[in-house]
């Protein structure tokens, strides 16, 4: 252990849970302000005089700028109080926000959403480390778990909530409701979060060094492969089903939260099968199933009542990747560098998610919406081939390590 960590005893009963709740509202205001964007593409394209494709590089913007700022700011801030950190996060992210609801041209609002990023990357990966320490390392999961239903939970009600107030009153107004989000959580996390500092390596070559396995390497390009065709379908959900719409704002929040919904349903069920199943066999499932939704979407996106199903179908398939390939990527990093492992993971998702809207972008302009469908679709295929392929080298890895000590030992507990 570092100097710069200090052992935080697991908490009895319910305290663990209501720290990773807390938390979770954290990542529920930045998931909103993540996932909502596709909502009002539309909106933000006609605001601002540019194209859909080109509205839709806001997401690009955002994403690129997490998976790039967030390793560097992990390693500036490693000797940070996880509180501090958590705090500074919102009130950077707040800021973007605003910058994006006020600023009066295209070039500041993408410059705008580099700031709200930057927020998101300190966020999101300290609430999962925190939760995880908070808790001990019979709950971890658990504490984690709870942390990615703040996420869900943003695409079941802050996304669908924040399209129909964008549809309302004006994409700007979605941006103070974001913001509101986060400085509401901001002062709760001051007074509720234990002050708790997680010990890790302080420099960034130091935070990469999991990309030395070419295993992990490998899992890693099995996330971007997937995310980007679980994001190509998700991001440009407007224009894919804007037959079966008729370009109805609220027809396209309905399709938000019904992907939001169903991806709870999927994230919670996928871990249980995970630990049943296993992390692999439930990413081939879940990315095969991926494959028929977006392919029958790219054959039957005109009718609104089977957009709907399709929508519910690929919530579940989507959010069942997203735990069970953090799983994978700590199986088989080093010993001491699985959170490093678990961040570089994130980062690649939202690397995903960036590649995604440009090759969306270029595909709406150039093919047509139903390509993007047919995009994602072979994504998925080539991620679950790739992710079988990996078989025999996890389980190689499975069978050679020992335990970790998170799983040999119990959580110590407060007497």
């Amino acid at each position: 252990m570092t100097s710069a960590a200090r052992t935080v005893s697991a908490p009895e009963g319910p305290v663990w849970r209501s720290h990773a709740a807390v938390l979770a509202l954290g990542t529920f205001a930045v998931g909103t302000d993540a996932f909502v964007i596709a909502g009002l593409l539309p909106d933000i394209s006609s605001s601002l005089d540019v194209s859909v494709g080109a509205a839709g590089q806001l997401v690009s913007v955002f994403s690129l700028a997490y998976a790039l700022l967030s390793p560097v700011l992990a390693a500036l801030t490693s000797r940070w109080s996880r509180r501090t950190v958590l705090i500074t996060a919102l009130l950077i992210f707040a800021v973007g926000n605003v910058v994006t609801a006020l600023a009066p041209d295209y070039p500041l609002v993408l410059a705008s959403r580099v700031v709200a990023a930057a927020g998101a990357a300190m966020f999101t990966p300290n609430a999962g480390a925190t939760a995880a320490t908070l808790a001990g390392p019979e709950h971890r999961g658990r504490a984690i778990a709870i942390v990615t239903v703040g996420l869900t939970g943003s695409l079941a009600l802050g996304a669908p909530l924040g399209t129909a107030i964008g549809n309302a009153w004006g994409w700007q107004a979605t941006m103070w409701f974001v913001t509101a989000l986060a400085l509401l959580v901001a002062p709760v996390i001051a007074l509720r979060l234990p002050d708790v500092t997680v010990g890790g390596p302080t420099r960034l070559r130091q935070r990469l060094a999991p990309l030395a396995d070419r295993r992990v390497v490998g899992v890693l390009a099995g996330t971007l492969i997937a995310f980007v065709g679980v994001y190509l379908p998700y991001t440009y959900i407007s224009a894919v089903f804007e037959p079966a719409t008729g370009g109805d704002g609220g027809k396209v929040a309905v399709l938000l939260l019904v992907f939001g919904l169903a991806g709870t349903v999927g994230n919670l069920t996928a871990g249980r099968l995970a630990d049943r199943r296993g992390p692999r066999a439930v990413v081939i499932g879940a990315t095969l199933l991926l494959t028929v939704v977006f392919a029958l979407t790219a054959l039957a996106h005109s009718s609104y009542p089977v957009a709907v199903a399709l929508t519910a179908v690929a919530g579940i398939g989507s959010w069942s990747v997203t735990a069970p390939q953090q799983q994978r990527v700590m199986a088989l990093a080093a010993p001491g560098t699985e959170p490093l492992a678990v961040s570089l993971n994130a980062a690649v998702m939202y690397l995903a998610i960036s590649l995604s809207s440009v090759l969306g972008a270029g595909l709406l302009d150039g093919a047509g919406a139903a390509w993007i469908a047919w995009a994602g679709a072979a994504f998925v295929l080539a991620a679950a081939g790739a992710t079988a392929l990996s078989g025999r080298t996890e389980r190689a890895a499975d069978a050679s390590a020992p335990a970790a000590p998170a799983q040999r030992e119990a959580a110590p507990r407060t007497p």
